[in-house]
């Protein structure tokens, strides 16, 4: 299948993957700061933007291999770095697990994850509360103007674009299946969480620290699921060390 994507930079292919109902925009606009010298790649994700799900893709299974079949013709099949946010973390995870010699490096921005536990409630830290649509209002625990612009430049166009159908279709079979083996991803990785994340909460990524050998943690006071827009200085620092390591392994 077709996937929608651009694309800026040059140098090694970071796969930027989105969360569910947004597109490339949201990813495009809290990425493209932290991230320099390299080829940065923004797929729509099946059924979102400009990216027709088919009838065929029925599940996260789909979706991963369907991610998996993009990245290699979009990288030539040279080794890739992944970042994810959401659902796109859940299937970054996926894609390095299954491709691990491929995926040079992996980040993961308050993942979606099974097992999620000790989601706090949602709070508002900032500003009155009454700005924007429920929409924003549920997902920034930072409510300024300047946060609502973004969400009305960057979020809000996206959902005119779902295929809800196609999402409700995958949705009856989210869990991935798991490796055959006891396989896991051992190459440089970021884990970063948001404390007051009301959608996935943090606990399940701290979790996560066990399951990858060279991961570096962060959960980030003041930040909830909009962390990429609530602490862009602070996400880019933490990429910026990603780099770093990626690059030390390169030689």
């Amino acid at each position: 299948m077709e996937i929608h994507y651009v694309e800026h930079g040059s140098g090694r292919p970071v796969l930027v993957l989105h969360g569910a109902g947004v597109d490339y925009h949201e990813a495009e606009a809290c990425f493209e700061p932290a991230l320099d010298g390299v080829r940065r790649i923004y797929p729509d994700l099946p059924g979102m933007g400009r990216t027709i799900a088919p009838s065929t893709l029925r599940s996260a299974d789909d979706v991963v291999n369907t991610l998996l079949d993009f990245a290699d013709e979009v990288t030539g099949g040279t080794s890739y770095l992944l970042i994810g946010h959401s659902a796109g973390a859940y299937f970054a995870q996926a894609m390095a697990v299954r491709r691990p010699a491929r995926v040079a490096g992996l980040a993961l921005i308050c993942p979606l994850l099974p097992g999620l536990r000790d989601v706090p409630e949602h709070r508002v830290i900032a500003g009155s509360g009454d700005l924007g649509d429920d929409d924003f209002r549920g997902y920034f625990v930072i409510q300024t103007p300047e946060m609502l612009e973004r969400y009305e430049r960057f979020v809000a166009p996206a959902a005119a674009l779902v295929d809800e159908a196609a999402l409700e279709r995958i949705g009856e079979r989210w869990a991935l299946t798991p490796p055959d083996d006891a396989s896991t991803y051992e190459g440089p990785t970021v884990i970063v969480a948001g404390r007051l994340d009301s959608t996935v909460g943090y606990a399940a990524a701290v979790d996560l620290v066990d399951h990858y050998p060279h991961a570096s943690l962060a959960v980030v006071d003041n930040a909830g699921h909009a962390l990429p827009h609530e602490q862009p200085d602070l996400l880019r620092a933490l990429l910026t060390e990603w780099l770093t390591r990626v690059a030390d392994l390169d030689g």
